[in-house]
């Protein structure tokens, strides 16, 4: 299916680029207005965009159904402070029950059972049950359109974080597994980040990979590797040779057995080769793919 969003109404563009552009981090907003009223509010147009200066963007969209504009937006155009609170999967249906539409003046706090919890710089509250909350000051907001569905991105200076004690392990760095963020899908759709849920991935540095380009062709268009296999044998810095000590009982066993075959032992080589993958064994596969060629 191609689609055209030009020929789409708003909440047809909506529907796919939501579902699409997914999972979402939720900006969980705390805002005040002129007179001090607290709103609290979550938002999934939302992400980090730069460490120097440490600056988050989240986006106060225009309602889709009347073309009206948030309580959020309103306060920081009055005044220019908000506290970005984490929300995490025990928080996440009292973040969603924050998210109807009281009506100006009625405290989100209050109605969603969170706890305010004073700030050390800014005017807007924290949620106290959030494990990480991030004080800013607003230094734009830069409307994106005047129709219906229209966002605007609130741009924040991040001027102090509160990360609780038991995120962190010995060394004083957050542990990822102990978050359990939540993240935003399409429609009601929500997705949690856990030690069932994440994975490492090496990140490339200054030292380059080989590249898929450069693997042999039986490798490159392999029947039994995937593109993630690829991607791993092509992450190594230089092109792999045969260690002479390196031995494996169940290569060994391949060799011998369908060495007549030698089709079919490309074949069981890449399965193995493919289960060292698996296991982040990458030299050891890069070993038993050497042995076929």
């Amino acid at each position: 299916m191609t689609i055209k969003l030009s020929e789409l109404n708003t909440i047809e563009k909506q529907y796919f680029l939501q579902h699409s552009i997914a999972p979402r981090p939720i900006c969980f907003a705390s805002t005040v207005d002129k007179d001090g009223r607290v709103n609290l509010s979550p938002f999934s147009f939302f992400n980090l965009f730069s460490a120097n200066p440490p600056i988050l963007i989240f986006s106060a969209s225009r309602r889709v159904r009347d073309n009206t504009i948030k309580h959020t937006l309103e306060n920081v155009l009055e005044v220019p402070e908000v506290v970005i609170n984490i929300v995490t999967y025990d928080m996440v249906q009292q973040m969603s029950l924050s998210s109807c539409e009281f009506p100006k003046g009625v405290n989100e706090f209050i109605k969603s059972g969170f706890t305010e919890e004073a700030s050390s710089i800014v005017k807007p509250p924290m949620v106290k049950e959030s494990p990480i909350k991030m004080e800013c000051k607003v230094i734009e907001v830069k409307p994106l359109g005047t129709e219906a569905g229209a966002g605007n991105l609130i741009i924040c200076e991040v001027l102090c974080m509160h990360i609780d004690d038991a995120l962190l392990d010995a060394n004083k760095k957050i542990d990822q597994r102990n978050i359990h963020h939540v993240s935003r899908l399409g429609g009601d759709w929500y997705s949690v980040v856990n030690e069932h849920s994440i994975f490492q991935v090496a990140k490339p540095n200054t030292q380059l990979g080989i590249g898929i380009d450069t693997l042999p062709e039986a490798i490159r268009k392999s029947s039994i590797l995937t593109g993630n296999d690829l991607g791993l044998l092509g992450n190594v810095h230089e092109y792999p040779v045969i260690d002479p000590a390196y031995d494996d009982t169940e290569l060994r066993q391949i060799v011998q057995y369908f060495s007549i075959n030698p089709e079919e032992m490309e074949k069981e080589l890449h399965r193995l080769a493919k289960r060292l993958l698996s296991e982040g064994k990458v030299s050891e596969a890069w070993q038993v793919l050497l042995a076929s060629n």
